[in-house]
């Protein structure tokens, strides 16, 4: 039997006070016009951790949502990331302020987020370490409470060390369902008390007709969204379903009533088909 999950299960982020909630949403592609009410449409059905990105260009929208859900700030989790380096260090770290800024207002107790990560290596060895740096310094001023990288293989975190006051990362947020499994990064991770972040676990709606999937969705009378949801929290991985549908925003927090047997799990871990099952990308490692 694995642990008994529920909505409200929050994880550890290492050698920090803070805890990231378990599921989370995502926003990516939520255009400005229809993110606000698909973050409230979250909250509302009780998620508290939401994912936006500089590259999303909602921040603003996400921001507004949490100002006016009635929820206390401290009680929602936040991420953005950043997808390239501004030209200087003191130019990268005016990018990071200004999404703090969009997100939690320009002073004030809530003007923070909860998670700032790179959204990529690919800008480069030098341009990593340039926005590192400038997340390093958000959190040594009290703009974000943790940091991290996404689609960040081994050696890119590797590389870090000779640079990082803080390592490892709190997070790796990376492509992960049953597709693609990334298994050597992800056990890495979990050797080095990453927390492995999960983005489309639900493969962007691409696995809906898998007769395996639908097999699974059949005998647990559960969408084939809810099973992949379901997989990547009993795997340990952390979440971030997106979708603008109200109704399928609900439906696939509702994944606690029931729990994939042993045998299932390993039936989902068998369609692994590495790199080649990206549907974004897989990292280098």
């Amino acid at each position: 039997m694995a642990t008994k999950l529920a909505l409200t299960d929050l994880l550890p982020l290492p050698n920090t006070s803070t805890k990231i909630p378990r599921l989370g949403f995502g926003v990516y592609q939520s255009p400005p016009s229809v993110c606000l009410n698909s973050c409230l449409s979250a909250l509302k059905a009780g998620y508290r951790h939401i994912d936006t990105a500089q590259f999303y260009a909602n921040e603003k929208e996400v921001g507004q949502a949490i100002s006016q859900s009635g929820i206390a700030r401290r009680d929602i989790f936040v991420t953005t990331k950043i997808l390239s380096a501004g030209g200087s260090p003191e130019g990268t770290y005016k990018k990071v302020v200004e999404s703090v800024r969009k997100i939690g207002g320009s002073e004030g107790e809530e003007s923070y987020v909860d998670l700032f990560l790179i959204h990529s290596p690919s800008g480069g060895s030098a341009a990593r370490k340039e926005m590192w740096q400038a997340l390093e310094r958000l959190v040594d001023e009290g703009k974000a409470r943790s940091i991290g990288v996404s689609n960040f293989g081994v050696g890119h975190i590797e590389e870090m060390k000779g640079y990082a006051k803080i390592w490892p990362p709190h997070v790796n947020q990376i492509e992960l369902h049953p597709w693609c499994q990334q298994r050597v990064i992800d056990a890495y991770c979990q050797k080095n008390s990453i927390v492995v972040e999960s983005y489309s676990p639900l493969v962007r709606n691409k696995k809906a007709h898998d007769p395996t999937l639908k097999s699974l969705a059949s005998k647990y009378d559960k969408s084939t969204a809810q099973i992949l949801i379901r997989y990547a929290l009993q795997k340990n991985w952390v979440p971030l379903p997106k979708s603008d549908t109200p109704d399928r925003i609900v439906a696939n927090a509702d994944v606690y009533g029931f729990e994939l047997a042993k045998e299932d799990m390993q039936t989902l871990d068998d369609l692994d088909e590495g790199e080649m099952g990206a549907i974004v990308q897989a990292v280098k490692n």
